[in-house]
């Protein structure tokens, strides 16, 4: 049984409804063609209407939706060849951080880094809720080290509510770890490309965020904090989650205003969890221009176009 946001139901009421026309026309042998059309054309006049007039917060909740394709889905659909790569040689592996070389039309190696969630309560406890401890952003460290080694571009994949705020992550040092990241993804010498596939929380999707390109999938989100957390710390209640939504300014719109991101990827009409295989064809027809021309810019230049960009972001006044 597929899961519901609450402004997806009258669309999927009216889906139900052809369903059991087209199901009593086969049994009656009744000829509802024109029917059928026009409640169609009603479904899809709908779906525009819904998907074009969400709020900030109904995207949140459609970033969120069970059925959205993750970071392995999306590998899955974009490589031939998937190798991962596990360790971060010093703690552990963390399995909310994945990563490893794929290959992209069985001639282009890329190397993959990205927070992966889990599908059901085994999965999520498992991926840890796609939150990393140190040595998953350690591991993202690592492997970025190697594809910069071996010359190889590097993707990476956010979809994260967050690092993970435990004591032990800050005893074995969260916040020096996405730091090091950061300063350290400015220099490498091969292309970067991210994308934000769902949730973009806080430092801990920054952590694997400083890119030559940075993209917004349609229905995702990218902020400081989360609107809950938001509405928390200003109303001492979640209750105002969608007013803090409106607030932070967080949807791909709203990013790419601010010159915050590069780009939006568009997503299938009522989300990538609908056709999560059209939206990973869209992706990665994005990821082959982005790449190509990345690839053709002396890495000198493209480090110090890195810089420059996000050196430009924000207002400083002295």
């Amino acid at each position: 049984m597929k899961t519901l946001l609450e402004f997806e139901k009258p669309i999927a009421e009216l889906e139900d409804k052809l369903i059991e026309m087209r199901k009593l026309a086969l049994e009656n042998n009744v000829d509802v063609t024109a029917a059928v059309a026009s409640l169609t054309d009603k479904i899809l006049e709908l779906k525009k209407e819904t998907f074009s007039n969400l709020t900030r917060w109904q995207r949140v909740q459609l970033s969120r939706h069970p059925d959205r394709p993750y970071t392995f889905d999306y590998i899955e659909h974009l490589c031939e060849e998937f190798i991962e790569i596990h360790g971060d040689r010093n703690v552990g592996d963390d399995k909310a951080m994945v990563g490893g070389f794929g290959t992209i039309d069985g001639e282009m190696s890329v190397m993959f880094i990205g927070q992966q969630k889990g599908r059901n309560t085994k999965e999520r406890q498992f991926r840890n809720f796609g939150m990393p401890n140190p040595e998953g952003y350690r591991k993202a460290l690592r492997l970025m080290k190697m594809a910069e080694k071996f010359n190889k571009p590097i993707v990476c994949l956010i979809d994260t509510p967050g690092a993970f705020p435990g004591l032990e992550a800050e005893e074995r040092g969260q916040g020096e770890a996405i730091a090091r990241n950061i300063r350290d993804m400015f220099m490498l010498k091969v292309p970067v490309i991210c994308v934000i596939i769902g949730e973009g929380a806080s430092g801990g999707a920054l952590g694997i965020a400083v890119g030559d390109r940075v993209l917004m999938m349609e229905n995702t989100w990218y902020s400081v904090i989360s609107p809950e957390s938001c509405s928390s710390i200003l109303w001492r209640s979640w209750n105002y989650k969608e007013q803090a939504a409106e607030a932070l300014k967080l949807t791909a719109n709203d990013m790419l205003a601010n010159k915050l991101i590069d780009g939006i990827i568009p997503e299938p009409l009522g989300g990538a969890h609908l056709h999560p295989e059209e939206a990973a064809a869209t992706l990665k027809e994005v990821l082959k221009r982005e790449l190509a021309i990345l690839s053709a810019i002396d890495p000198a230049t493209r480090i110090s176009q890195r810089i420059d960009k996000f050196g430009a972001m924000g207002e400083v006044i002295e």
